[in-house]
């Protein structure tokens, strides 16, 4: 009876598994997301987490690892990597009944189901049993369940994927149907006109745009016509990447993005300054330059997913050298450091005495955007009272002018400088910090009591490094003057305009400090 079941085509993707030591996994060992290997054995316990890591475990029950062995038969014809993969499947099925006792979580989150289902799908190729077949049916009813879809959401699109290939494998149209729809209709909700993707991390913004180019040629490969709604979504995806890459070729660190992950292969094209209306501005002076100035400011609506509490949030770059960095992603455990990235602390923000209201949104109140210097002004009440930030950027004569102010109450603004710089000198009112000969100074009014501390980011993954914080005095309205390659630049104060004289010429700045002269 069983080979009566009706079957389908087999869509295997095997390029979207990641890349594994085969021989040492044939050996019993495995490793994933950097961390060490672990020696698994042959008799594998699938609720060890030795490590302790949400990541690792996630890993583990995903078998995206065993699919990569079914990839190597198939490149090889070494029968040994199936036959290991083809004992893999089964022994996770046997051990991992959904809703057994002992039963890791991580079994059947539902995103490692989603991750899995492909990988069941391509062993399904070339290993015929009813416990395979019968795991492929599970799998596609949980897939298909719309009570543990995640609409709108990266894990939601892995999980159309993983409808779409299983319900192609057992011959049921309407499960392939019915991703598609989802599909289309969830990139419509996560990604808007403009391409902003709704996790308010463009890290998932690169990771969505290549998660649906697997999912369109799965659509391709399952005889159905690929929503000309999903290709203009996914294509709209590619404009908020390239502009949210920094002239090194890594992701502004915004949200949880890896201040290490490169995005590479999206069109540099266009303006060079792009205002997204969900809530980012990004600003350089040259596409392809590693020496262009860079800069992205936050606003928009208030937190949520993979969103960190940046808003008026800066970072900045100039003469090829990061200045202004943010604390970044460090990973998804459930630690104090990872819940303090999320803060408004963690940002180069200004901090209000109060209490703080997470997910308010921010407004862009207004923008002007010139070849050689833009200028912007942002506000929201994330403390019950008004508070108010002017950003200007000059180019040419670099410099980047910031101005905090509050009704009825003090903040402090913070500044989170990159890892390579340390702190040469201070004084009343500004600190200068190098990194061998270059130096960049900050400038603050009112400047009695600018404290510097130390800080804490995060590199990469699992990765921190020190920094130096800069703290401004409690004050109404704070001005910072962040002036790049310049050692203690002479300021003049002139009535109410205060000119810095900087390596490549004055900028003069008036109240509200948002525009020059």
């Amino acid at each position: 009876m069983f080979w009566r079941m009706t079957s389908g085509r087999a869509i295997c993707l095997s390029d979207q598994f990641p890349l594994i030591k085969a021989e040492e996994v044939m050996r019993g060992r495995v490793t994933f997301v950097g961390l060490p290997p672990v020696e698994l054995g042959s008799d594998v316990d699938w609720t060890a987490n030795p490590h302790g890591n949400r990541s690792w475990a996630l890993n583990l029950h995903a078998l995206r690892w065993m699919g990569r062995l079914v990839a190597e038969y198939e490149r090889s014809g070494e029968r040994a990597y199936l036959d290991r993969a083809g004992a893999l499947a089964e022994h996770w099925i046997r051990e991992n009944p959904r809703g057994g006792r002992g039963v890791s979580p991580w079994a059947w989150a539902e995103h490692a189901v989603a991750l899995r289902a492909p990988a069941l799908v391509c062993l399904s190729q070339h290993v015929r049993s009813r416990t395979l077949w019968d795991s492929l049916a599970e799998h596609g009813e949980i897939l298909a369940d719309s009570s543990l879809y995640r609409a709108g959401h990266n894990h939601g699109l892995d999980q159309d994927i993983g409808l779409l290939v299983v319900g192609c494998r057992l011959g049921r149209a309407r499960w392939r149907d019915l991703a598609i729809r989802r599909m289309t209709a969830s990139a419509e909700l996560a990604i808007d006109a403009q391409g902003v993707l709704q996790e308010q991390a463009p890290r998932y913004g690169l990771y969505v745009h290549r998660r649906l180019g697997t999912a369109l040629r799965a659509i391709g490969e399952s005889g159905a016509e690929p929503p000309q709604r999903l290709i203009a979504r996914r294509a709209a995806l590619e404009a908020y990447v390239a502009h949210a890459t920094q002239p090194d070729g890594r992701l502004a660190p915004i949200g949880d993005s890896p201040a290490d992950t490169r995005a590479d292969g999206f069109p540099h094209e266009g303006p060079v300054v792009r205002v997204f209306d969900g809530g980012y501005v990004f600003g350089r002076t040259a596409w392809d330059d590693p020496r262009s100035a860079f800069y992205s400011i936050r606003f928009g609506p208030g937190r949520r997913l993979h969103g960190h509490e940046d808003h008026l949030g800066v970072t900045y770059s100039a003469q090829g050298r990061r200045i202004l960095v943010e604390a970044g992603f460090h990973s998804y455990e459930r630690t104090g450091y990872v819940e303090w990235t999320r803060s408004p602390e963690a940002h180069n923000v200004p901090v209000v005495a109060g209490t703080f209201r997470p997910g308010t949104a921010t407004r862009l109140a207004g923008s002007s955007v010139e070849p050689s210097r833009q200028s912007y002004e942002l506000a929201d009440d994330a403390y019950g009272v008004t508070r108010t930030r002017r950003v200007l950027v000059n180019h040419g004569a670099d410099l980047m002018a910031v101005h905090d102010s509050v009704e009825g109450g003090t903040l402090r603004s913070l500044w989170h400088f990159d890892p390579a710089l340390r702190v040469v000198s201070r004084g009343d009112g500004r600190v200068v910090l190098g990194d061998g000969d270059w130096r960049v100074t900050l400038l603050q009014l009112p400047g009695a009591g600018l404290g510097v501390r130390p800080g804490l980011v995060s590199t990469g993954y699992l990765r921190t490094a020190e920094v130096a914080t800069v703290v401004s005095p409690a004050a109404a309205a704070v001005l910072t003057v962040i002036v790049p390659g310049a050692a203690d630049p002479r300021v003049e104060v002139s009535g109410d305009a205060l000119t810095v004289h900087t390596p490549d010429g004055p900028v003069t700045l008036h109240p509200p400090y948002s525009q020059s002269t």
